[in-house]
């Protein structure tokens, strides 16, 4: 049976100033992760606009932004980002946490408490991680929504410099026509030498 995110941790927080914190991009091969936090200040606005909130990679492109627009007109919300070399630097999971972390001390409030998408919280973070999250939190399933957005934006603007790579329409995952663009231009500085196949490109040009 499909759920549908509702304020429903929110409530159980006890808290009033809860955001809901996620991150989009641990899967491709270049750009930086993003990681947004979102907080409500009136959960009950959403109840009266006919907008869908949810995962956003359940969502259209065209639902994503319209609720991106929603969102960010509505809500207190903030960005965070960990760039490719922080990533070979750390790994995908510490940045990831890093730009969580980022985003949430982005907000102009203090939240009193973060429901954070997965399985463990950013260091320093007051919270709950939530398997799934973006599916039962709104708070989640919205900063889901942002970081998505934001990311997307970051990954179309660089395509405007590096058009051969065709990150406008694949955001700098591995599909089979950005895998054979790398092989016939090679890499650049927004790629993660950490992540393979680019590791392995690298290795065999020395």
């Amino acid at each position: 049976m499909k759920t549908f995110p509702d304020f429903s941790l929110e409530i159980e927080s006890g808290f009033h100033m809860v955001a809901g914190c996620d991150e989009a991009g641990r899967g491709p091969l270049c750009g930086p992760v993003v990681a947004a936090a979102v907080v409500f200040e009136n959960r009950s606005i959403v109840l009266n606009q006919q907008i869908k909130i949810a995962d956003s990679k359940q969502m259209s492109h065209s639902q994503r932004a319209a609720a991106y627009d929603w969102i960010t007109e509505n809500t207190i919300w903030a960005v965070g980002q960990c760039s490719p070399a922080e990533i070979d630097e750390l790994n995908i999971l510490k940045a990831s946490m890093l730009a969580m972390k980022r985003a949430i001390d982005a907000l102009s409030c203090i939240p009193e408490f973060v429901l954070v998408d997965g399985n463990r919280m950013p260091d320093g973070i007051v919270g709950q991680p939530v398997v799934k999250g973006d599916s039962k939190s709104l708070s989640i399933a919205a900063a889901s929504i942002i970081a998505k957005e934001h990311r997307d934006k970051i990954m179309r603007a660089l395509s405007m410099e590096f058009p051969q790579y065709g990150w406008d329409k694949n955001a700098g995952y591995p599909t089979a026509a950005h895998l054979q663009a790398i092989e016939k231009y090679g890499i650049n500085q927004h790629y993660r030498k950490s992540y393979e196949p680019v590791k392995k490109i690298i290795k065999d040009s020395l």
